[in-house]
């Protein structure tokens, strides 16, 4: 048992029994999802009044398949995971309803494409439950995860099965690998093995890399040949992802990368070197890669290209601007798409969904959003702190982290705060490569609070 933590006797408290716990949080997540289900209902019934005038003909299949997607994962967490934390999957759930809710207003056509991504993300998120039953069975494979990682990352460049999409040469990025009709985007598996590698990694050679051994002139440093093994997998993942160019997912394990070192060691002075080399590298980036250079200056000044680069982000702040506080209705936007000739935001249902939620749902519903993403991350980081060994630790804050990050650069790109990314937010994003990703990535952070859960720290 780890120090500073004892069980707690469940009668003190009143619950009876060690099961008692179980089932309290397994009941609050229940009423959770029936509150999410409501919401995402009423917003499913505003859109078919806004866009039809009347109500939907299928409400009652709408109703049934909110109930049975909350029926399946009451049984699924209560067989495979009944401590695990009651958070997670409604807060989820309703982000990803909400998303799928615009999507149906953005543009049916794609909807239909999506709810079969919401039933495969669904069974995959029971499926790592049903396989993985410790987390640390993962770090036993540190380096078969690391094989796979690379080989998902390097499949979009083969010549055999990498595949162009019509609109690849307009976003630039190469990250699309095809089997026959099927299409996916496999560096978005890759980075969830990447963390688990580098969070065994770290695990193994901490002490290297916290305790100094090697002497240079008056000082003792760390060794750092055990910086090896990993900056080798990071250095040759960032190089196969920049070939494929997609900037943002570099940035995403950059930063994954130095939280989960920062976090092992303890030391600042790595996450100062680690900055410093950002600097460097953003600088020879944005003089080197034209994508790079163009996406920064489009985010200083768009209106140097106002129907051309810079007409993406002009539209969404527009769509800021027309939202106000409380937006102008869901289906009643002006960035739909439905029999429209000229699509007035572009990739209104991916990259930027969060402005058009910000024009039909104004500021308040980007702000309950913005909510969403805080108690996931708050929930992912609580599971670290109650971990029940330094691998899950690691991994529940590298998960976290990468969900979090992915989401706050996202948001940040197209409210203008940082450049645009062309990442997807979680959840939310029309795209079945990442969604079903981070359900994947919830089921592993729900497979640790698990464990978790069943360790109460003294004085809690």
């Amino acid at each position: 048992m780890a120090a500073g933590t004892r069980r707690v006797r469940p009668r003190r408290l009143g619950l009876g029994t060690a099961s008692g716990w179980a089932r309290a949080r397994r009941r609050s997540e229940l009423g959770l999802l029936v509150v999410g289900a409501v919401t995402v209902l009423f917003a499913a019934l505003l859109v078919s009044l806004a866009t039809s005038n009347a109500l939907p003909r299928n409400a009652s299949t709408i109703l049934a398949g909110l109930a049975g997607v909350a029926l399946f994962l009451q049984l699924v967490n209560r067989r495979f995971a009944p401590d695990g934390d009651p958070v997670l999957m409604p807060v989820a759930l309703v982000l990803n309803g909400i998303g799928y809710v615009m999507i149906v207003a953005l543009d049916p056509a794609e909807a239909g494409q999506q709810f079969a991504w919401i039933v495969i993300g669904l069974v995959a998120y029971a499926l790592v439950l049903v396989g993985v039953k410790r987390s640390r069975d993962l770090e036993r494979y540190r380096y078969l995860l690391l094989a796979v990682a690379l080989a998902l990352l390097v499949a979009p460049l083969l010549p055999v099965v990498g595949r162009s999409p019509a609109n690849q040469n307009a976003y630039g990025a190469k990250l699309w690998v095809s089997f026959h009709s099927l299409s996916f985007q496999p560096v978005e598996v890759g980075k969830l093995l990447l963390v688990l590698f580098f969070a065994s990694y770290f695990v193994e050679k901490r002490e290297l890399l916290t305790i100094p051994t090697r002497r240079v002139g008056d000082h003792l440093l760390p060794d750092l040949r055990a910086f090896g093994p990993v900056a080798v997998a990071w250095v040759f993942s960032l190089v196969i992802i920049l070939a494929e160019h997609d900037i943002g997912f570099s940035l995403l394990l950059f930063v994954v990368f130095l939280s989960l070192l920062w976090v092992t060691t303890g030391r600042w002075t790595y996450v100062v070197i680690g900055l410093v080399l950002f600097a460097v590298g953003a600088f020879l980036a944005s003089h080197l890669l034209g994508q790079v250079s163009e996406r920064i200056s489009v985010w200083l000044d768009p209106w140097s290209a106002p129907t051309a680069a810079g007409y993406q982000p002009i539209q969404g702040e527009l769509a800021f601007g027309r939202g106000g506080v409380f937006g102008s209705g869901i289906g009643l936007g002006l960035v739909q798409i439905n029999n429209a000739t000229e699509t007035v935001l572009p990739v209104a249902t991916s990259d930027y969904i969060f402005a058009a939620i910000g024009e039909e749902l104004g500021l308040a519903g980007t702000v309950a959003v913005l909510v969403g993403y805080v108690l996931l991350v708050g929930a992912g980081l609580r599971t670290a702190l109650r971990a029940r060994s330094q691998f899950a630790k690691l991994a529940a804050v590298g998960l976290t982290v990468t969900l979090g990050f992915q989401a706050f650069v996202i948001m940040g790109g197209v409210t203008r705060l940082l450049p645009d990314t062309g990442m997807t937010l979680p959840f939310v994003s029309y795209g079945g490569s990442s969604l079903v990703a981070n359900y994947i990535l919830l089921a592993l952070v729900m497979r640790i609070s698990n464990e978790g859960n069943q360790l109460i720290p003294s004085g809690s």
